[in-house]
């Protein structure tokens, strides 16, 4: 048994590819420097008989930093990835029904003039002190006014990663996963088994020792990584750590989805996500360089797979005649543990959520970050990693639902999905005392006591704010003292805007010149 213990971890095994697989792969192989001889090797292995499925997704801006990290080129990520610039998400009809046609919205954006942390626009906006006849966004933010002309987030001249605005990307995933895996073994030194597992053998102390593949043969390992998706071979099936849904919560349980081609070449690529809110759920529209990805998530509870997708294609247009549509099954909820014994599951053998908020992603690069820096190097410390990641994740999970459970509460739409969502059965505690707590105080830093929080405090405003969630300020209102300096940061908000607006180009323009130029690395 000592020997056990203290056998240090050589070997890594992480089954399964993918975005989760791949980038995992290329965390930890960077971490550990597995290009050299005599490190911690990283082996994937990946079953030839998955297809890739090329959807577009979205990210967070910490992808520019992984990818800067993982010393992938962001002009090669950018052409390879048909990526695009993303800024935000662009909520429609969400904060109610649209009136006799009239759509309305609002955005939940990554730049704001200033951190609110250390000065707060926000009270001085709810008491009408300044921002009068604009929304809390255009206040506090240039990045609306960016979005609403496809604008990208930085010119030509702007070095690699570096930019005039805060972004991130939309991405094909399919293509992002080819990129990573190319990456991983020619320059990270992952090595690569293209198997099918069909078999995985535990010791005597429950710990997975191997694999058996069926053309590679008995693969064994120190440490081992479960990116297989939805089945979850190795935590799941083998360990017996169950699944925990939160269909009680998060009430959409499939997704409809169609590959929309562009009208033409100079077709605008939108700089943010577009989110629609729909009778029985909502429709995601992503602006790719050749092509949208869109998909409708809806609860069958409330409507039907075929109306479902009729509503889709009357969203996207005459156009969608002559378009695929694929159904998804979503089931939402997370494992009651992420790490257990010499086992981390990353990606959807974790968790899944719905889409809303582009969480997936992120939360890969979270996982794959922390296993990378608490990496056990021997059995003997890998109960304390163990304890830590499951304490950390398990609140991650819990706030990213939380935080897209306020999108759906607070909504003033009346159809039967909406008014379920409502339904005080349905929202954590934890937010209905957060609301309460806010009908009378600002969003504050004490709010907020985690520093792996995954939405801060300004994602909560813009949220709130573009709702319409009712705030009463007025009895403290003389505490609010410091109107000229929130004048001042209003006035540069506008200023800034038009500035912005002459002199960054669109979405589409800045991307056909990189393919064409590339851009200035670090």
């Amino acid at each position: 048994m000592k020997n056990k213990q203290t056998k240090p971890v050589k070997q890594v095994i992480i089954v399964g590819g993918g975005t989760a697989g791949w980038l995992t792969a290329a965390t930890l192989a960077k971490k550990f420097n597995s290009s050299v001889d005599n490190t911690i090797q990283v082996t994937l292995i990946e079953s030839p008989d998955i297809p890739t499925i090329g959807v577009g997704e979205g990210t967070w801006p910490t992808m520019r930093k992984t990818l800067a990290k993982l010393g992938i080129s962001e002009t090669d990520f950018l052409n390879r990835c048909n990526a695009s610039f993303k800024q935000g998400t662009k909520f429609v009809n969400w904060k109610e029904a649209p009136q006799q046609g009239n759509n309305n919205h609002y955005y939940h954006l990554f730049t704001s003039i200033n951190d609110p942390l250390a000065f707060n626009l926000a009270p001085y906006w709810q008491l009408g002190k300044i921002g009068q006849g604009h929304n809390y966004a255009e206040t506090v933010s240039m990045q609306g006014a960016l979005c609403d002309l496809a604008l990208a987030p930085k010119a030509i001249n702007h070095k690699e990663f570096e930019g005039m605005q805060n972004y991130a990307y939309h991405l094909d995933a399919g293509l992002f996963t080819d990129l990573l895996r190319e990456h991983a073994t020619e320059n990270l030194g992952v090595k690569h088994i293209s198997a099918n597992v069909s078999q995985v053998n535990t010791d005597d102390d429950g710990y997975i020792e191997s694999v058996n593949t069926d053309t590679f043969g008995i693969q064994s390992g120190d440490f081992f990584v479960d990116c297989s998706g939805f089945k979850s071979l190795l935590i799941g099936e083998t360990l017996g750590i169950k699944f925990k849904s939160i269909s009680d919560t998060l009430l959409t349980d499939h997704a409809v989805t169609i590959q929309v081609p562009y009208e033409t070449e100079e077709t605008a690529i939108a700089s943010c996500t577009i989110s629609t809110a729909q009778e029985a759920g909502w429709i995601w529209d992503i602006g790719l360089k050749n092509r949208r990805g869109t998909g409708y998530v809806y609860s069958s509870a409330h409507t039907s797979h075929e109306k479902a997708e009729q509503v889709l294609r009357d969203y996207i247009g005459p156009q969608t005649n002559k378009l695929e549509a694929r159904l998804i099954k979503m089931n939402v909820g997370y494992r009651e543990k992420f790490w257990h014994k010499n086992c981390f599951a990353i990606g959807l053998s974790a968790a899944f959520v719905e889409p809303l908020e582009a969480s997936a992603i992120f939360l890969i690069e979270s996982s794959a970050n922390m296993l990378a820096e608490l990496f056990p190097y021997n059995r003997h410390s890998m109960k304390v990693v163990e304890d830590k990641v499951n304490k950390s994740f398990k609140f991650r999970w819990d706030k990213t639902i939380e935080f897209i459970k306020m999108h759906y509460f607070l909504s003033n739409r009346d159809e039967p999905f909406w008014r379920d969502n409502k339904g005080i059965n349905t929202v954590p505690n934890t937010l209905l005392t957060s609301l309460e707590h806010w009908q009378y105080q600002v969003v504050t830093g004490y709010d907020f006591d985690n520093v792996y929080e995954p939405f801060p405090l300004d994602s909560y405003q813009y949220v709130l704010y573009g709702m319409g969630f009712e705030q009463t300020l007025s009895f403290n209102e003389n505490a609010y003292t410091m109107q000229d300096q929130a004048e001042q940061l209003f006035c540069q908000v506008q200023t800034a805007t038009e500035h912005l607006k002459q002199q960054l180009p669109s979405n589409r323009a800045l991307l056909d010149k990189i393919a064409q130029f590339g851009l200035q690395k670090l």
